[in-house]
């Protein structure tokens, strides 16, 4: 009943409130494994846990957000899924916990919420800044949990949200993106300079699109999502300059203060990885090639980042040199070992070996292509293969699922241990050390989409559910239906 399992010494670890966010994040993984006695029982264990307050005694804040993605995801994919009215209950009793934090006078939430001093009744105000993925990503559970329940309120709570962005939207510095860091308390959401497609700001924009598919099709996210997708790849889209030449994009971070001053970063991150998947899904639904297209070259981008590190595991965090344009870009190995020498210069503590170019890299293990790797961790991160799932799915394309098995040996053969999978160190180096770490989305979202890409296309069929940031698969209602029984 613990959060997390710690894989290498095989203790426990309490993140998430202490309600055992690995079991309740791997409910719906159980039942599509076919593994009915054990879901059974672990719903039976659910059944036990109070989210009236924390489990953990050192929890004075829960995050809105993983609470959300994971616990009440989690639920109501496994309602979905199985149909047990204990899981709706359940659903409904965090929902309407969860329901607290929205208690502020400008009805925007609190994200990093102390739900005992709300109860006392303590006066409730909203975040001065926050992140805009946990602002924004929270509207598939509330909808979800409004269609099944026939109550308005969760809706209504993430739509004045939704609204407040959409009013701002066009008004950023790079008009259809939102900066990374936002500020509720002010309903200030589009003032920032910095922006990004990986974290903090990923589900954002992942559910724009996917809130169109719940909804069947829903003017206002629709219109929201290709505002947004259409800034991405005018801004922050890039082609990397590597060896073989392979035409391939990535998704780096963008630095803008005005609207003509907007620049792109080769910072790739690993969370990013998402955004192939995205665009492949929006270009389907949406009925846009180009979109699809260039959500493949963005999948194939990250597959390229796992084939080329030392253990075939893409790292959290690298630079790569950006191509002058899209369409063609010619290896220069001499200006791919300057950039690395100059970017080994400018990050401190990132290299204090020899000066020379060949011992710069050599030293610090980079791919050729790869110009640093400032988090060399791997954390059984799922984006990747997420994209590579969903990209799968559309065009039936059988090579993915040979990208897809190569990914799953290399993280099994460096992650397995004597309990389950442990995080890495650093991809780059065979001997590093495992670390005693295991999220739950390992098991509720990376293994999931694993198996998924080797099953049968009617299984989780992605015309019948749309799956949240978490990787839970939400039943899309019929036109008209709202309500359960």
């Amino acid at each position: 009943m613990a959060d997390e399992l710690m894989p290498l010494s095989g203790g426990r670890r309490a993140h998430f409130g202490g309600w055992a966010a690995t079991l309740v994040d791997s409910l719906d993984t159980l039942w599509i494994l076919g593994m009915k006695n054990e879901f059974w029982e672990a719903v039976e264990a659910v059944m036990t846990i109070d989210f009236s307050t924390p489990a953990d005694d050192d929890a004075t804040t829960i995050s809105l957000f993983e609470t959300t993605i994971r616990y009440l995801g989690g639920l109501l994919a496994a309602y979905d899924l199985s149909g047990d009215v204990r899981l709706m209950y359940k659903a409904t009793e965090l929902g309407d916990t969860l329901y607290g934090a929205f208690d502020t006078p400008n009805r925007m939430p609190v994200t990093h919420w102390n739900m005992l001093l709300a109860a006392s009744g303590h006066k409730q105000i909203a975040d001065s800044k926050a992140i805009l993925a946990e602002v924004s990503s929270l509207t598939l559970e509330f909808t979800r949990l409004s269609q099944l329940t026939g109550n308005q309120k969760y809706y209504d709570a993430v739509c004045r949200i939704t609204n407040v962005l959409a009013r701002q939207q066009r008004l950023t510095a790079v008009p259809g993106m939102v900066p990374f860091t936002v500020r509720p308390k002010r309903l200030d959401f589009h003032s920032g300079s910095e922006y990004s497609v990986g974290a903090m700001a990923d589900s954002f924009y992942e559910y724009l699109v996917k809130m169109g598919a719940l909804l069947h099709g829903s003017r206002k996210y629709e219109n929201m999502y290709t505002m947004a997708v259409d800034a991405i790849i005018d801004h922050a889209l890039f082609r990397p300059m590597v060896p073989n030449e392979e035409d391939i994009l990535m998704a780096g971070k963008v630095r803008a203060f005005t609207k003509l001053d907007a620049v792109v970063r080769p910072d790739v991150e690993h969370m990013g990885c998402f955004a192939g998947g995205m665009l492949a899904l929006g270009g389907r639904l949406l009925g846009n090639a180009t979109h699809l297209e260039i959500g493949r070259r963005l999948t194939d981008g990250c597959i390229w980042a796992y084939e080329h590190t030392q253990l075939g595991i893409m790292p959290e965090d690298f630079t790569m040199v950006a191509c002058a344009n899209r369409s063609s870009c010619s290896w220069n190995e001499t200006l791919w070992r300057q950039a690395v020498k100059e970017r080994s210069l400018t990050i401190p503590g990132l290299f204090t070996g020899p000066t020379n170019h060949n011992a710069v890299t050599d030293e610090l293990r980079l791919p050729m292509g790869v110009t640093s790797i400032s988090n060399k961790r791997y954390v059984l991160r799922p984006e990747a293969i997420e994209s590579v799932f969903v990209l799968y799915r559309i065009t039936g394309d059988s090579a993915l699922q040979d990208s897809a098995w190569r990914m799953f040996q290399s993280i099994q053969n460096a992650t397995q241990t004597q309990f389950a999978n442990a995080a890495l160190a650093d991809v780059t180096d065979p001997a590093a050390p495992k670390m005693d770490e295991m999220e739950s989305f390992w098991l509720g979202e990376t293994l999931k989409y694993f198996y998924l890409i080797f099953s049968e296309p009617g299984l989780i069929s992605l015309d019948e559910y749309v799956l949240n940031t978490e990787a839970h698969p939400f039943r899309i209602p019929q036109r008209g239906f709202w309500g359960w029984t």
